[in-house]
C-alpha cells in the first residue's frame, strides 16, 4: 500500500513540473523586469493600467459632476434659436442638435436642416458646428437636390446662439451672487 502513495506523489509531481515547464513563462505578468521593484510604484501602475482597485476607494462617496441641459447656456441657447423648427434628433450627451426638414409658408419646394454639434461648452465662437441643408424640390419630393449651406445662414445662426448663450450665462452669475 505504501509503495502505491508513494508513486501517486512522484507522479502528481512529475505532471506539475511539465505543466509548469510547458508555460515557459507566459503567465500575463510573469517578466518581473517589466515591473518595479517597490510595492507602492506597482500597485500605482497596476491601477494605471486598470488592473486593480483599492478597498478605500470603493468606500469613498463622492457626487460625480453632472451637468444638466438646462444649467448648460449654450445647449439652451441653440435650442432657443431654432425653436421654430420640428427637431429629428437632440443628443445632450452625445452634444448634437438636428433639425427635420423645415418649409416656412411661403414656398413648399423648399426647405432647410440644420445640425449643431457642440465641441466645447465654453461659450466662444469655435464652440459650435454649425451645418446647414437646404433642399430644392422641382414637383414632388421624389425629385429633390440638396446642398449645403455655408456664410450668411450659419453666421447669423452662430451668432444669435453665442448672443443668447451669453446673456443666459451672465443672468446665471447673477443668480449665484444673489
Amino acid at each position: 500500500m505504501k509503495p502505491l502513495k508513494k508513486h501517486k506523489n512522484i507522479v502528481f509531481f512529475v505532471l506539475l513540473t511539465m505543466l509548469l515547464s510547458a508555460c515557459n513563462g507566459k503567465f500575463p505578468g510573469a517578466d518581473a523586469r517589466k515591473f518595479p521593484d517597490d510595492p507602492k510604484l506597482r500597485v500605482k501602475k497596476n491601477l494605471e493600467e486598470g488592473r486593480g482597485f483599492r478597498l478605500s476607494e470603493s468606500f469613498k462617496k463622492s457626487g460625480g459632476v453632472f451637468e444638466f441641459a438646462s444649467s448648460n447656456e449654450l445647449w439652451r441657447a441653440s435650442l432657443d434659436t431654432i425653436d421654430f423648427m420640428p427637431l429629428a434628433s437632440v443628443n445632450y450627451s452625445g452634444g448634437i442638435i438636428i433639425t427635420d426638414w423645415y418649409a416656412s409658408g411661403e414656398n413648399s419646394n423648399e426647405s432647410i436642416k440644420v445640425s449643431i454639434r457642440f465641441l466645447t461648452n465654453e461659450i466662444r465662437s469655435d464652440s459650435l458646428d454649425i451645418k446647414v441643408f437646404n433642399r430644392k424640390c422641382v414637383k414632388s419630393l421624389i425629385d429633390c437636390k440638396i446642398t449645403s449651406s455655408e456664410g450668411v445662414v450659419v453666421t447669423e445662426l452662430k451668432k444669435e446662439i453665442l448672443k443668447k448663450a451669453t446673456i443666459y450665462k451672465k443672468e446665471s452669475e447673477e443668480k449665484k451672487k444673489n
